[in-house]
């Protein structure tokens, strides 16, 4: 049987929240203000399957792409621009106050540019060995599979055509194919995982495969299966050799508007700390103007870093360590060469590093993140411990979707 939700607003996730007398039920592509006609989600007790929209918003716009609300790569193509930019702004001010800090917050940045130039697409045989390839369906395991993403850039065009001909070119699939396809000077680099061991047979299927649509590599679990050029990245004057499925920021413009500020708030600092540095996106940058110590523990990483500097006339010395910041941080005493860290953490934030930083006396701290919860988090930690929050900007380079990256300067 239906029931009738009014949505009261949105969720961090993107999703309507209708509030209840059993608590709040979320409703995936509903907008605040609307009355949907919903149905139970089997095994999700606090969320409904919208069927019908009995009132719309007049926010509601036409999404750009033919497969949302089917495809869960995008949570919010339906709702008017300025709206959505302020919920998502807001999002970084909500998780301020439930950490209890203030301060200012400037505009949004748009950083989508010409697109993104990484996907991962998946790729599995269902029923009748019908293969799919594309995204997973909202909050589920099954493949939406698509001809066509609007969000990518222009560049990965051959993307979806490429990945398509590897997952044919794989018979014996067991478990879901991933295909991480990323934009290079060099050409598509495309990583799979999840095939299992290549026979003789399949491995030169690809190889054809990697010379029909051009590829510059093709690699299985990071082993090379063909190359024909080397995928290369330029970061500040720097050349970077990618290796197989290296970390990118997603968009271009997203990475350069990062840095950017990055740059910025480490005004005229001589000695930097970049932790979790990756192939270098501020340490080959700042190289240009301060000594740096990059730290990370993908070690495929930092050697990629290591050659792009060396290899690079006119930076400053580069450091390189392989760690693990999140069971072994650089402790108050290892933080005192530095008058400036970065610090820029996948998802989980950086918990024990801005503890550590705490209790430092290092004058500036640059926060970089990609999620406001655990951002407000580890901000809270250094404020605590004498920090001072300044400017806090948050950017927008996963268009459509509630993730928001963060830059925010810290003083002691």
């Amino acid at each position: 049987m239906l029931e009738r939700l009014t949505i009261a607003r949105l969720g961090r996730r993107g999703d309507g929240v209708a509030d209840t007398p059993s608590g709040p039920v979320y409703v995936p592509f509903a907008l605040p203000g609307e009355i949907i006609e919903a149905d139970a989600w089997p095994g999700h007790p606090d969320r409904r399957l919208p069927i019908k929209i009995a009132t719309a918003s007049p926010e509601r716009i036409t999404p750009v792409c033919p497969h949302f609300g089917t495809c869960g790569g995008c949570a919010l193509q339906h709702w008017a621009t300025a709206r959505y930019r302020a919920w998502k702004r807001g999002l970084i001010a909500d998780a301020l106050s439930q950490a209890g800090l203030d301060a200012p917050i400037d505009e949004l940045i748009d950083a989508h540019g010409e697109g993104r130039r990484r996907v991962v697409l998946h790729a599995s045989r269902g029923q009748g060995d019908v293969l799919k390839v594309g995204f997973s369906a909202p909050r589920a395991h099954q493949i939406i599979a698509i001809d066509r993403c609007p969000v990518l850039a222009p560049a990965l065009d051959g993307a979806l055509a490429a990945a398509w001909a590897i997952a044919e070119a794989i018979d014996d699939m067991r478990k879901p194919l991933d295909i991480q396809v990323t934009d290079t000077e060099g050409g598509l680099d495309v990583d799979m995982r999840g095939s299992g061991p290549l026979t003789a047979a399949a491995t030169m299927k690809l190889a054809g495969i990697a010379g029909k649509h051009k590829l510059a590599r093709l690699t299985r679990h990071g082993e090379i299966v063909a190359q024909l050029a080397t995928p290369t990245l330029t970061i500040g004057r720097a050349p970077v050799a990618l290796p197989p499925g290296a970390f990118l920021q997603a968009t271009a413009a997203g990475e350069a508007a990062l840095a950017t500020l990055v740059l910025d708030y480490c005004g005229a600092a001589n000695r930097v700390a970049d932790l979790f540095a990756g192939v270098g996106p501020f340490a080959l940058r700042l190289a240009e103007r301060a000594r740096v110590t990059a730290i990370d523990s993908d070690q495929a990483a930092l050697a990629a870093l290591k050659r792009a500097a060396e290899m690079t006339a006119g930076l400053k010395a580069v450091a390189i360590e392989a760690r693990d910041l999140f069971r072994r941080p650089l402790a108050p005493s290892e933080l005192k060469p530095f008058d400036c860290v970065v610090f820029d953490p996948p998802r989980q934030g950086a918990q024990a590093q801005a503890q550590a930083l705490a209790t430092s006396a290092v004058p500036v701290v640059v926060a970089v993140s990609c999620n406001a919860a655990t951002f407000a988090r580890d901000i809270r930690i250094l404020v605590d411990g004498g920090y001072r929050l300044g400017r806090i900007t948050p950017i927008d380079q996963f268009l459509y979707s509630p993730h928001v990256e963060i830059v925010a300067r810290l003083e002691k």
